[in-house]
């Protein structure tokens, strides 16, 4: 593994390439990363850097935000078949057939959709400020939420607001159950639930903090308390011991463990880097249009 680790970084000098790695990548992959965090917090970040080679270790729609973002640089996405088991690949016809029926409804797209969905939305959002977002859109509009239901349903309650959501979503996170966190704390006595608001809303009802992979890790950080039961995919539990090794952590469920997450492998990352391939390029029209939603987003405050 060591040699594997040594070419890896040997090829990253020569390509001048930026290693991000979501937090649900394996730990070996979150190891060698550059940045790891969320998602669009990833592609933000190598979008400010003077590399001109990005290798994310992700899932495909991270990737073609990477490059949404930077489009001058090269996109290299190791696990060429990592998709997100959150849509299929019809969505986008979904999507457009709902522009038909609502023609007078906003879409909102949550950024772990593919570049097409992104580029028929009028504006984006996080898991972390899906929220403001819906907030932020004109109450004589109908609101189309795009795909996560349970995350569109955690934003309708913040807002106070109906939406029309989309019934797809993280089976990952939807698959955590109200006996789940029940029996997580009855054997954690003293610990807190941090949850990701893509899980259903009658288990979020039992958390003690609901937000984003980055917000969990924040919380953890921050809070006084020194033990969490943690509700979202697993692989987040290394940068949790990473940044508090004095604090315990608990996985909410043994099934919290997303496949397509797992698919990158150190021989994957060498490859790429070796071959520059498999790149993931948006069509410039996508591209163009994607860039626009998610610019929108960033304007909006919370």
């Amino acid at each position: 593994m060591e040699d594997i680790v040594e070419e890896i970084l040997r090829l990253k000098r020569e390509r001048n390439a930026i290693i991000l790695a979501h937090v649900y990548q394996p730990e070996e992959i979150q190891e060698i990363a550059d940045f790891t965090g969320d998602s669009f917090a990833l592609s933000r970040q190598a979008a400010a850097t003077d590399a001109d080679t990005i290798v994310f270790c992700g899932v495909r729609f991270m990737a073609e935000t990477a490059n949404i973002l930077s489009p001058d640089k090269v996109t290299l996405l190791p696990a060429a078949d990592a998709g997100c088991q959150m849509f299929t690949d019809a969505l986008e016809g979904q999507v457009r057939q709902a522009k038909t029926d609502h023609p007078n409804a906003l879409i909102v797209s949550y950024v772990n959709t593919p570049a097409s969905v992104k580029a028929m939305s009028d504006i984006c959002c996080t898991s972390s400020n899906a929220a403001a977002v819906v907030g932020s859109l004109p109450e004589d509009r109908e609101v189309i939420f795009i795909p996560d239901q349970n995350l569109g349903g955690w934003a309708e309650e913040q807002c106070e607001r109906p939406l029309l959501k989309w019934r797809g979503g993280c089976p990952i996170h939807a698959s955590l159950t109200v006996n789940d966190i029940r029996l997580a704390r009855i054997k954690y006595k003293d610990a807190l639930v941090l949850m990701h608001p893509e899980c259903r809303p009658e288990v979020r009802e039992l958390a003690d903090y609901i937000g984003s992979t980055s917000g969990i890790i924040k919380y953890a950080e921050k809070s006084e308390a020194t033990e969490f039961i943690i509700a979202t995919e697993e692989g987040v539990l290394y940068e949790l011991t990473e940044r508090c090794p004095h604090k315990k952590f608990h996985l909410a469920s043994r099934h919290l463990l997303c496949p397509n997450m797992k698919k990158t492998t150190l021989e994957k990352v060498r490859d790429a880097l070796a071959t520059m391939e498999p790149r993931v390029i948006v069509p410039p029209e996508i591209r163009q249009r994607s860039a626009a939603a998610l610019t929108k987003m960033l304007a909006i405050k919370g």
